[in-house]
């Protein structure tokens, strides 16, 4: 495929800042829609605008060869459809009639449920839609839909790159920190409710590595990906004629199991360990098949190297 110049929303946030210097590496304009954020990449053509705004979507859009769709909102009731349900339809409307190539959009596992579910076997790409409480995941479906049928209605080449929970630097660190991790505004990123012998450790400051484990004690396992995993799939998915009219869902190369992660963190840092009931949720597993087969995906990131980089990181800004 010819791409020549994409067109960016969402340019600025914890994915784009990756992706855009990628573009352009390839030799690939890039023009970016601007809210509040700047890029802050050299080279980028800014447009200011809101994604809410028809107008300015179509502005950015005009004479792209690829869309990449990054933008999205979390658990904010006030923004979350403006933004993703209204702002990617806007996005598909602009695209529609005009000679895009690809329509790249990121998607997440939020949209098959994940560990709110059970799910007795990997979550594969035929897996159903099925959103967990809260807008965020909400929305993660409504975007794939809306992409499909503007797919099957309109005939736009689209991608979906469907990823798992997305670490860089040291946030990996505070995933697994008591402190930071009990009652958080996004569903299922924490604990929640936790017990008293628990809640006095986090009243008195005293820092653990926390397990999540089930009502029985019993560690759960999960799947995450790195940063770095991801950029490399976009970079196999953008300009890919093998991609068209797939999702690929991206994630580590393997699940983990918060009993040894914690304990190698643990034995790394000095800082004990502590199983932290967290009943209702599920084991659950990401089957990356599609992308290791169809696009040559090789994530290289498994959980402890993602904890011997996210330490190395945050040793090297002390």
């Amino acid at each position: 495929m010819d791409i020549r110049t994409a067109a960016v929303f969402g340019a600025s946030g914890k994915l784009g800042r990756h992706f855009v210097p990628l573009m352009l590496e390839r030799g690939i304009s890039v023009r970016a829609l601007v809210h509040r954020t700047p890029v802050d990449v050299e080279g980028v053509e800014s447009i200011r605008g809101s994604i809410t705004d028809q107008e300015a979507v179509a502005e950015v859009v005009s004479g792209a060869d690829a869309v990449v769709q990054l933008a999205t909102t979390k658990e904010d009731a006030d923004t979350f459809f403006d933004v993703s349900v209204r702002g990617t339809l806007n996005i598909l409307e602009a695209c529609r009639g005009r000679d895009i190539q690809q329509l790249i959009l990121l998607g997440g596992d939020a949209a098959f449920g994940i560990w709110f579910y059970e799910q007795p076997i990997p979550i594969d790409e035929n897996h159903r839609l099925m959103a967990y409480p809260g807008y965020y995941a909400f929305t993660k479906v409504m975007e794939e839909v809306m992409v499909e049928q503007y797919a099957i209605q309109y005939d736009i080449p689209y991608s979906i790159q469907r990823c798992s929970w997305v670490f860089e630097r040291d946030d990996l660190l505070g995933h697994f920190s008591l402190l930071e991790n009990v009652d958080p505004a996004e569903p299922g990123h924490g604990f929640g409710a936790v017990p008293a012998k628990i809640m006095a450790l986090v009243e008195a400051g005293e820092e653990r590595i926390a397990a999540q484990v089930d009502g029985a004690g019993t560690p759960y396992h999960r799947h995450i990906v790195h940063v770095d995993d991801v950029v490399q799939a976009f970079g196999l998915i953008l300009g890919n004629p093998a991609a068209i009219g797939e999702s690929f869902n991206i994630a580590g190369p393997a699940p983990f199991n918060y009993g040894p992660a914690t304990d190698y963190l643990s034995e790394k840092t000095g800082i004990p360990t502590v199983d932290v009931p967290a009943p209702g949720y599920h084991s659950f597993e990401i089957d990356i098949n599609k992308a290791r087969s169809v696009l040559g995906y090789r994530p290289e990131n498994d959980i402890y190297r993602m904890i011997d980089r996210a330490l190395e990181w945050r040793e090297a800004k002390r």
